[in-house]
């Protein structure tokens, strides 16, 4: 085989891994680091050097485990094998379909209980007074956003970096997932977490946007990101989601309510309010992006084999 197809080769593997088996329903790895990075916040996330303090913490995190991915990159058939593993560990595209497809189950069944409860697992705003087309804009927002995070990132790293790429990806929006937020814990402590995966995603996203303009609307999707994704807080959720909704022609955004305060979100998209339908029309957007980014990572392969 030539090496210019074992990269290809070994993202399409992780990737039907990830869509066959989905997550290890035991001693995944990124719960063990998650309990790792809790002990590490515990010990660093104190005295007046917080914002230093959370720099050294990130790099106690995520150092170890990248170094240890590259020391076993690339050495013959036994790295291969390691890097798929560690793509498919970083994927997370079919628990995304499956966190979704339990919200649509729910609203389907005018269960909004459930519905609510199953998308309060995918979001960080309050869920308990959504009503049902809360619920699907909150759906389809998170599984839009979500593409990019839980796929599409680890695969622009993996692609440069092999599975070495794929786990510092992971690790780093996993630290931003947990310190990132801009509570009076983590409003210095966790602005090194949030700022390296701010960087880290800029360029996924931003091919993710595109991806997603590709198989819907384009020209809507194009325009509504550069309208409105400036005006989003994150600087990468905003092109994707804006982006997503345009080329779905949905509405999304707006007010929301996050740690018991309403916070007043931009609209993205343009169209019609989201409903429990277009949670599988989201779904289907990432799915066609997935095919497209490996096709493209294959045609690039057998270009220089």
């Amino acid at each position: 085989m030539p090496p210019s197809l074992n990269l290809p080769l070994a993202a399409m593997t992780g990737v039907a891994l990830d869509r066959l088996l989905g997550e290890t329903p035991r001693w995944h790895p990124l719960v063990g680091f998650g309990k790792w990075a809790d002990t590490i916040e515990r010990a660093f996330n104190r005295g007046a050097w917080r914002r230093a303090n959370g720099a050294c913490a990130w790099v106690l995190a995520v150092a170890p485990w990248t170094a240890l991915a590259g020391w076993a990159h690339g050495k013959g058939l036994a790295g291969w094998l390691l890097d798929v593993a560690l793509l498919y560990l970083a994927l997370g595209g079919r628990s995304l379909a499956e966190h979704a497809g339990r919200v649509l189950a729910g609203l389907r069944a005018g269960d909004l209980a459930a519905a609510r409860a199953h998308v309060g697992r995918m979001v960080s705003r309050d869920t308990a007074d959504l009503d049902a087309p809360g619920v699907a804009k909150a759906c389809v927002e998170s599984t839009l956003e979500n593409g990019n995070d839980a796929v599409f990132g680890a695969l622009f790293w993996f692609a440069l970096f092999g599975g070495p790429g794929a786990v510092l990806f992971r690790l780093s929006n996993t630290l931003d997932a947990m310190w990132g937020y801009k509570t009076e814990r983590f409003l210095y402590f966790g602005r090194t977490a949030a700022r390296i995966d701010d960087l880290l995603n800029y360029v996924p996203a931003r091919l993710t946007a595109v991806s997603y303009a590709l198989f819907g609307q384009p020209r809507a999707a194009l325009a509504c990101w550069r309208g409105q994704a400036p005006a989003w807080e994150s600087p990468n959720a905003g092109p994707v989601m804006s982006a997503g909704a345009g080329s779905l022609g949905l509405a999304l955004g707006g007010p929301a309510i996050y740690h018991g305060r309403i916070e007043e979100r931009p609209v993205l998209g343009a169209g019609r309010a989201a409903r429990g339908d277009d949670i599988p029309r989201a779904l289907a957007l990432v799915r066609r992006a997935i095919a497209l980014w490996l096709a493209v990572f294959l045609a690039i392969g057998a270009f220089f084999a």
